[in-house]
């Protein structure tokens, strides 16, 4: 699918955004392994999160969504709700379904073969074979680590202290995921800091999560029953605002947004740069997840640096900054960002290309992107290659052109997190 979007003269808006699909994930995985019925309302409509409700049901799960995200599930306990599924468990294009998923099956007596699509087939997975081996299950890996991943599972699995070499919130999940049927306390020493959904989520199922520095430690047991209502997703959110950071007198303001500081460097990045940025705290969902609105006002931006620990906490949000960096006075630096590489697509080499296509100054590096700006943004053909990031950073690169339509391929991507992505931007827009 192709979609044409034009330069925009005016953005003066607030919108509403969909569930957070990091938190839908592990929130319908604690729900279908808690030893009884939960329930969770504003699940996200994401096609990945829709996978990891299809994975869990042909596992032998009880989901059952009732329309307009609310979802009820009965579980039975950690390591004795699921069983071996009669086919391979399809995870579509998620790498959240397939890495926190392989952590939950590992502590079952089950088989089960976790595939997906090209993209997912792409993308390293023997980070997260390695410490569930070492824990006892059996996986296996297709040539070179990537998926289909094979796994039988064990229960219970060893209690192990693990030391990721690549700071990944997945992989840190999948490892705590599976400490909840371990035969002791389980440990995930982290290079950089991640997002801690997981540990949240854990913490309000009643389950003993330890957090000291860097290190985790989850002590095994069955998740308890809960509700939640999922906040916005401010994934989705930062496409929204960063846009309107660019431009002096727009406005955006987006309703009932996660603000888990895991997940809001990309708006430090929009304040270091120079935009006007307003935070309305309410009442945390679950009582575990910070919620708020986030008003943003357009300013002259000028450049800054995206390093270290800030990199990890926007790494979703680094193409739609680099988007907005092309209009900042000066040169915008992004480093330790080499995971970009393995995600999707090579979200470095991707943005680095159609920012030129576009008109903007861009250099890439062995981690990361420089990118000069302002520059004075047109129309160009885009691709998303199948990346639903791209297709939306894309959208928000072709509503800041000076003149010309850009014509964006492969703009379907943007359902895998966000259905109604583009008319929700033509809305706002208008």
């Amino acid at each position: 699918m192709i979609e044409r979007i034009g330069p925009a003269q005016h953005l003066d808006a607030t919108i509403e955004v969909p569930g957070d699909k990091s938190i839908s994930h592990r929130a319908l995985i604690l729900g279908a392994i808690a030893r009884g019925r939960s329930y969770i309302g504003n699940c996200s409509p994401a096609d990945d999160v829709e996978s990891t409700m299809r994975c869990l049901r042909d596992a032998g799960g009880w989901v059952r969504a009732f329309g307009r995200g609310r979802v009820y599930l009965d579980g039975s306990g950690a390591g004795a709700t699921l069983r071996t599924p009669d086919g391979p468990l399809d995870c579509g294009n998620s790498g959240s379904t397939m890495r926190l998923l392989a952590g939950v099956l590992a502590g079952h007596d089950l088989n089960a073969v976790l595939d997906g699509d090209a993209s997912l087939r792409r993308r390293p997975m023997r980070r997260v074979a390695e410490p569930l081996r070492a824990m006892g299950a059996e996986v296996a890996t297709a040539h070179g680590g990537t998926a289909p991943l094979e796994i039988q599972g064990h229960r219970p699995l060893h209690a192990l202290e693990w030391r990721p070499e690549v700071a990944s919130a997945q992989v840190k999940s999948a490892i705590l995921l599976a400490g909840l049927a371990a035969d002791g306390d389980t440990v995930v020493e982290e290079p950089l800091p991640t997002r801690d959904h997981t540990e949240r989520l854990l913490r309000m199922c009643g389950v003993d999560v330890g957090i000291d520095g860097r290190r985790v430690t989850v002590t095994p047991g069955d998740p308890q029953p809960f509700g939640l209502r999922v906040p916005g997703d401010v994934s989705s959110a930062a496409f929204f605002l960063a846009l309107a950071s660019a431009r002096q007198g727009w406005r955006m303001r987006c309703n009932g947004v996660g603000l888990n500081p895991g997940r809001t460097g990309f708006l430090d990045v929009l304040i270091a740069m120079g935009a006007e940025i307003e935070v309305e705290e309410g009442e945390p969902a679950g009582g575990v997840e910070p919620v708020g609105a986030v008003t943003v006002r357009g300013r002259d931006l000028h450049e800054t640096v995206i390093a270290g620990e800030l990199t990890v906490r926007c790494i979703d949000e680094l193409p739609v900054l680099a988007v907005i960096a092309t209009q900042a006075h000066g040169e915008t630096e992004i480093r330790d960002a080499a995971e970009l590489r393995a995600k999707e697509s090579d979200r470095i080499a991707a943005v680095a290309h159609g920012l030129r296509a576009l008109g903007g100054a861009c250099e890439e590096t062995s981690d990361g992107l420089v990118v000069t700006g302002p520059s004075q943004l047109h129309g160009a053909h885009l691709d998303s290659h199948g990346d639903h990031r791209l297709a939306m950073a894309w959208a928000v690169a072709a509503a800041l052109a000076r003149e010309g339509d850009c014509h964006i391929a492969g703009a379907e991507a943007a359902s895998v997190s966000f259905p109604g992505f583009f008319d929700a931007l033509r809305h706002a827009l208008s």
